[in-house]
């Protein structure tokens, strides 16, 4: 069998199950909870973690686990090979019925994620990755652009960091455009629908790690903001900002975040 092919099976059965949970929340109604500030769960959030881990143990019982929706154990760091999983990136999107949200389920080992799954329930759509075999949208292979030139570049940005004004100095430098969850944003990158994306603000693994991988095996590049490669399943989940783009770009972003946290110290 292909390596990797049957957890790749697993990945795509965990998040199509726990899709078709988050869409019925969707079309009925979800029922809102607060883990902390501005940090809201659902009822979604919770029966789709709950679907995901079960069946994940139940085909892999000796692999660790790092979830949202669950509480941290520094068991898994023992673990060669790490489920990590986002039942619903993008809540706030969910909440306010805007389709850009999606379930997330990835397979790391030794740090190395080794297959990817992103489903987003309302538009149907199935990401899937697996190291060294490329990236996949609904069994159809995707690559990110060959855009060149930032200034022409499609860049998605979080309505809330624009809310902030943190988008501002970034806006006369490229043509910035705002999306829900970051792990979407990621997809979106991989299937070629836009040219990069990044963001400044700590991310958990679980928002970023499924995704990182689709825009690799898409034939692009992910980094932190300091052009850091990354890895999963660290001690501490979360990871100093993503930069994720189609690899031609990815310098050119660099520079510029470098040059504009300049300007503003």
């Amino acid at each position: 069998m292909t390596a990797f092919a049957r957890e790749r099976e697993v990945a795509e059965r965990a998040a199509r199950e726990a899709g078709a949970i988050v869409r019925r929340y969707y079309a009925s109604g979800v029922v809102v909870a607060e883990k902390g500030p501005n940090n809201p769960v659902t009822r979604a959030d919770l029966e789709a973690n709950a679907c995901i881990r079960e069946l994940v143990a139940t085909a892999f019982p000796d692999d660790g686990w790092l979830s949202e929706e669950t509480a941290d154990s520094d068991e898994r760091l023992g673990r060669h090979r790490v489920w990590i999983v986002d039942p619903l990136d993008g809540t706030k999107e969910f909440i306010s019925e805007i389709p850009e949200f999606c379930v997330c389920v990835a397979l790391v080992e030794d740090g190395t994620p080794r297959v990817a799954v992103e489903y987003n329930p309302v538009r149907d759509e199935l990401f899937t990755a697996r190291k060294g075999a490329g990236a996949f949208l609904n069994g159809s292979p995707i690559h990110v652009t060959n855009q060149v030139d930032l200034r022409h570049a499609s860049v998605l940005a979080s309505r809330s960091e624009e809310a902030r004004g943190e988008w501002e100095p970034f806006r006369s430098l490229m043509r910035v455009e705002l999306s829900g969850s970051v792990a979407y944003k990621f997809a979106l990158v991989a299937a070629g629908r836009h040219d990069a994306t990044f963001t400044l603000t700590p991310k958990n693994e679980w928002d970023v790690c499924a995704g990182a991988l689709l825009v690799a095996e898409a034939g692009g590049m992910v980094t932190d903001p300091d052009g850091r490669a990354v890895r999963f399943n660290n001690r501490e989940t979360l990871l100093p900002g993503l930069v994720a783009s189609n690899q031609l770009l990815h310098r050119s972003i660099l520079n510029t975040i470098r040059a504009v946290r300049a300007s503003l110290e």
